[in-house]
C-alpha cells in the first residue's frame, strides 16, 4: 500500500456491487465493540468531514478482514456453521491476540490504519482459510491483493477524484496509537452493496480462554 497515493478515486465507479437480496460471505474480526477504537476511528474520520468525497466506515462496523468467502449463492447456512466449527476448533490453542493500531495506510480507494505487529494476526488468517478450504474447498481471497496479508481496519472510501495530499497532510501517517486484544472471528454475510452495510453476524470462533 505503498508509495502514498497522489490521488484518490472512486471505489465504486467501475466495481461490480452485490444486487439487493445477495450476499457476500466474510471472515471478519469486529472493532467496533473497542471503546478505544473507535475513538480513534472517529477522530479520524471528524478530520476529514471537511473534504468531502470520501465514505466513512459506521463505527459499528469497524473491521479487519481476514477473507472474502464468497456468495450466498454458492454456501449454505449448514457450510456457515460447519466452517465456524472447523476455525473454533483451529482457534482452540490460539491465546487473544494485541495488537497496535496507530500506522496510518493510504491507497487510492481509501485511508486505513494498519495492523501491528506485522504478522501478529497471521494465526487467524490460517484459521479462516482452514475452515474456508476445508468446506468450501478453496482459500478464500484476502484485500490486501497479492503478496503478504496485509490486515487493516478501514477508516473510510474515496467516493470521488481529489488529490491525496491535503487528506495525508491533514491526518498524517501516524496517529495516538490504540491497543485492542483480538478474541474473536466473525463469519459475516454482507446483504446486497458494500455501501449499504446491511450486515448479519452469522456466528464466532472464539480464541482461547487464558
Amino acid at each position: 500500500m505503498s508509495p502514498l497515493p497522489t490521488q484518490m478515486r472512486d471505489r465504486w465507479k467501475n466495481r461490480g456491487e452485490t444486487p439487493i437480496g445477495k450476499g457476500t460471505v466474510y471472515w471478519h474480526m469486529l472493532m467496533g465493540g473497542y471503546p478505544e477504537v473507535r475513538s480513534t476511528a472517529e477522530r479520524v474520520q471528524e478530520q476529514l468531514a471537511p473534504f468531502g468525497g470520501l465514505h466513512m466506515t459506521p463505527l459499528d462496523w469497524l473491521h479487519m478482514t481476514a477473507l472474502v468467502v464468497g456468495s450466498t449463492d454458492d454456501i449454505s447456512r449448514d457450510q456457515m456453521q460447519k466452517m465456524l466449527e472447523i476455525a473454533s476448533r483451529e482457534l482452540l490453542n490460539v491465546t487473544p491476540i494485541e495488537v497496535i493500531l496507530g500506522h496510518v495506510l493510504y491507497h487510492p480507494e481509501a485511508i486505513m490504519l494498519g495492523v501491528e505487529p506485522v504478522g501478529a494476526l497471521d494465526p487467524v488468517l490460517r484459521a479462516a482459510r482452514t475452515a474456508t478450504q476445508e468446506v468450501i474447498d478453496h482459500d478464500g481471497i484476502t484485500t490486501s491483493g497479492p503478496g503478504r496479508w496485509v490486515p487493516h481496519m478501514t477508516l473510510c472510501y474515496s467516493t470521488s477524484e481529489q488529490e491525496a495530499e491535503p487528506l495525508i497532510e491533514t491526518v498524517g501517517l501516524r496517529v495516538p496509537e490504540c491497543q485492542a486484544t483480538v478474541e474473536r472471528l466473525t463469519l459475516v454475510i454482507q446483504w446486497g452493496p458494500e455501501r449499504d452495510w446491511k450486515w448479519e453476524t452469522v456466528g464466532t470462533a472464539s480464541l482461547a480462554s487464558n
